[in-house]
């Protein structure tokens, strides 16, 4: 499956698309020219923006440029979620943003959106509360609404940018790697050892060229991107009330120490921790 370039259509009466995908199993490796805001509340999920590859529990909120390669944050998901998904053009309003001093702020926000831009805190808990909200109003209260989040958003404190260089489609068109190839051997392989020999076949690549190609596609070797999945299934599993000990080996790992070791590397907190903590808040 080669990356693909989604259709962005407004809806009907709209300068903009507002609407709730539901994707879970389906690898969705793709770019469009349109800006995207993500919220998505789910347990514990993927986040593939351009180069970057991260994992995010209970709740993402994202930025994402024009023309960034990305993965749906829906993908792989085993438990209920909720997702929404704003997609507008860079004109959607004319030529606004070049006399109307009032909106530089977002002007500049929009600008920042090339590298891919994640939202926490209490900026992410605003925002989520008003994309909420703006699915029930008319179409003029939901631009004022979209206006006033990009305005939040714009002077956050709470941002991370995800990709430290532009990461936009141009560098991936003749890209012949099937990302999705890499995530089904992965998923296929999350209780047992994954082999990066096996996957570089699977691609048509020797081992070495696959390995550099790899990391220079998303900034880390095949071994920590396989960790940083295992770790977000195994998040999934302990949200769902399933000990310590079960989860370790249900994403391949043999010990326990080891799988401790890799699980506060990534959350900074031991599964006990994570586990109780999470249960307790919900």
């Amino acid at each position: 499956m080669k990356i693909q370039r989604e259709v962005v259509l407004p809806g009907e009466g709209q300068s903009f698309r507002l609407f709730t995908p539901s994707l879970k199993n389906y690898f969705y490796w793709h770019y469009h020219p349109e800006y995207e805001l993500v919220y998505v509340e789910a347990p514990a999920g993927i986040r593939h923006v351009g180069q970057h590859v991260s994992g995010y529990t209970e709740s993402d909120l994202v930025l994402i440029g024009p023309n960034i390669p990305h993965l749906n944050f829906d993908y792989g998901l085993k438990t209920e979620y909720r997702q929404i998904v704003v997609q507008l053009k860079q004109n959607f309003l004319g030529n606004a943003f070049e006399h109307t001093p009032e909106l530089t702020a977002i002007s500049n926000l929009f600008e920042k959106a090339a590298y891919g831009i994640s939202f926490s805190g209490k900026t992410k808990e605003l925002v989520a509360g008003q994309l909420k909200r703006m699915q029930d109003l008319p179409h003029f209260n939901q631009l004022v609404l979209l206006l006033q989040i990009f305005q939040e958003l714009a002077g956050s404190k709470d941002a991370m940018t995800l990709n430290e260089i532009d990461t936009s489609v141009k560098i991936f068109l003749n890209d012949k790697i099937r990302m999705s190839s890499v995530y089904e051997y992965i998923q296929a392989h999350v209780d047992r050892h994954a082999d990066v020999n096996e996957v570089a076949s699977r691609v048509h690549m020797s081992t070495a060229a696959f390995c550099r190609y790899f990391r220079k596609q998303t900034n880390m070797t095949f071994t920590d991107f396989v960790n940083q999945y295992r770790i977000s299934q195994a998040k999934t599993l302990l949200l769902k009330n399933k000990t310590v000990s079960e989860t370790c080996y249900a994403v391949g790992y043999e010990s326990a120490s080891h799988f401790n070791k890799l699980f506060r590397k990534h959350t900074g907190e031991n599964p006990s921790r994570f586990r109780k903590k999470w249960l307790q808040q919900n």
